[in-house]
């Protein structure tokens, strides 16, 4: 098994758009309970040229994970403001490490930018791996992708 944490370039868009909606759709069903419209609210950004976006807006770090040469995973940083904002596994990919990988990574990309604690919004379903991961519940719920996350943070 090959895994590599690259950054996310141009040809990976069309790659980077399917695994992102079909990580929401399929994963995070729990969040959105299958509600068309709060699916749609969701994966909104996540078509081609939301992605295309997002590779195009300094702001954000993408990193992508590989998996036996294969796109597996998609995440991002706001380094500005310390935040993970993506991080997403194809589901067809999960319980390999994949996640957790691309997690190391992005905080790693976070601390080379002088954060020392980091915060991101989680959703119901991935809650779980970030406290396995040492991140903390930092208040209650919070609106989130249309309907409810947690905010939670972790020092670096």
């Amino acid at each position: 098994m090959s895994l590599i944490v690259r950054p996310a370039r141009e040809a990976d868009v069309p790659e980077m758009s399917r695994l992102l909606i079909a990580s929401i759709t399929e994963l995070c069903a729990a969040d959105h309970g299958g509600r068309p419209e709060q699916l749609a609210a969701w994966t909104a950004n996540k078509d081609e040229a939301g992605v295309r976006a997002m590779i195009d807006n300094a702001a954000l770090c993408l990193l992508v994970a590989e998996l036996d040469g294969r796109l597996a995973a998609v995440g991002a940083v706001v380094p500005a403001n310390g935040e993970v904002a993506l991080n997403y596994v194809d589901p067809g990919r999960r319980f390999r490490g994949v996640s957790k990988a691309l997690l190391a990574a992005l905080e790693s990309e976070l601390q080379g930018h002088g954060v020392i604690e980091a915060q991101l919004t989680s959703t119901m379903t991935a809650r779980a791996f970030y406290h396995a991961a040492g991140w903390t519940d930092d208040d209650d719920r919070v609106a989130c992708q249309g309907g409810s996350g947690y905010r939670m943070t972790k020092c670096l």
